[in-house]
């Protein structure tokens, strides 16, 4: 089996590797510091149609494949992990579950804005005591003469303040039963959430150790109403759909992963090559190639990882595993080679103006974010058949 990519996935990733290093990379540092979302940058991603990659054309989309989506997010990762965090979750938490789930109205009113960079969409599952746990869900929504009437606060919500934020879904309670043994069951429902809104608070953004031009905030809903056609797929499979959807963000998210990792390898590689030490370049001690080969190990792991997950999707197989295996693998990867980057560096590593060194405090997030390490570990040990 082969994972040769087609040339028109070829050229796709050529377009936007050249993006994010003449583009996005010479601005990184200044927006990491400033932390701020460059718009300007995000204009132009819009125009070049990487929010509608995976769309059909009829919502505005580039009709390309899922595969699609990954390069272009391996490829700005490398560069800029806060600017492929935006595409990753603006496309497979923003519009993702709205195109899988949403009704036709739905999809031609919001799609073809999301695809075209015009508006973003975050999706506004975690809370305080609520994300994996789905039951520990306290958001409420409950319909008042057609309205749904949402009440409740979220957290972590990428995508939720910037100033081009147009649609955040929210996970809420509408309704509860009693199981046979007495306990209770919340029904969950997934709602559309137009922004600005009466009643939605944007907070304060967070002081995050890394991602820091990735728009991160709380929410709090107070009284929020909005029609009851808001609603996004059945009453009741909010949370269901939500991790379907999930399942696909992870492969994602593992390209950003990988893309993370590949950037430590490639500037560890130009420096090792460049910088000199008692009269030779440091890759030519056996300590710096070996450290230097393991990076590549775990990038071309990594890569073999997610392109097998996403091989599955796009052929209608079952891949839940594979995506979890993939964002595991991923994650660790970026981690691991960040850490080794910034050895190889040594001083210069802890300079944050150094790609690697913004590389070190960024990947951490990549083993908690879209499922953490542990709840991949808990996928993976169910499907082969150890529920825990």
């Amino acid at each position: 089996m082969s994972y040769e990519l087609t040339d028109e996935h070829k050229a796709l990733q050529a377009t936007v590797r050249d993006f994010a290093d003449t583009v996005v990379a010479p601005a990184a540092y200044e927006y990491d510091t400033k932390r701020e979302l460059p718009y300007e940058i995000i204009a132009q991603m819009g125009d070049m149609g990487l929010f509608g990659l995976p769309l059909p054309r009829e919502y505005g989309g580039q009709g390309k494949d899922y595969l699609s989506l990954c390069l272009a997010v391996e490829e700005l990762a490398r560069v800029d992990q806060s600017i492929a965090v935006t595409l990753e979750a603006g496309v497979g938490l923003g519009v993702m579950p709205l195109f899988r789930s949403g009704t036709e109205e739905q999809k031609l009113e919001w799609l073809p804005r999301l695809a075209n960079g015009e508006a973003l969409a975050a999706f506004g599952l975690t809370e305080a005591d609520a994300g994996s746990d789905a039951a520990g869900t306290k958001t409420t929504a409950a319909l008042e003469n057609g309205e749904w009437v949402i009440n409740g606060s979220k957290q972590f919500i990428t995508n939720s303040g910037t100033k081009i934020t147009r649609l955040v879904t929210i996970t809420a309670v509408t309704g509860e039963s009693e199981r046979a043994d007495g306990s209770i069951k919340k029904e969950l429902s997934a709602i559309l959430v137009p922004t600005p809104i009466e009643g939605l608070t944007v907070e304060p953004a967070y002081d995050k150790v890394g991602w820091h031009t990735s728009d991160t905030h709380p929410l709090t809903l107070t009284n929020v109403r909005v029609p009851e056609e808001n609603l996004l797929g059945e009453r009741g499979r909010g949370f269901a759909n939500f991790v379907e959807t999930l399942d696909e963000g992870r492969i994602a998210f593992a390209a950003l992963c990988t893309g993370a990792a590949q950037g430590c390898l490639e500037e560890s590689l130009r420096y090792a090559g460049s910088r000199n030490v008692f009269g030779r370049p440091i890759g030519s001690n056996q300590h710096i190639a070996f450290k230097l080969a393991r990076m590549q190990a775990r990038v071309y792991t990594a890569r073999l990882a997610y392109y097998d997950a996403v091989a599955r999707m796009m052929r209608g197989e079952p891949f839940k595993m594979q995506a979890s295996i993939a964002k595991m693998v991923g994650s660790e990867a970026a981690m691991d080679n960040a850490r080794d980057a910034t050895q190889i560096f040594g001083g210069y590593g802890f300079m944050n103006e150094n790609p690697v060194a913004r590389h070190y405090r960024d990947s951490k997030v990549l083993e908690l974010g879209e499922g953490t390490t542990e709840v991949q570990l808990m996928v993976i040990s169910r499907a082969i058949g150890f529920p825990g």
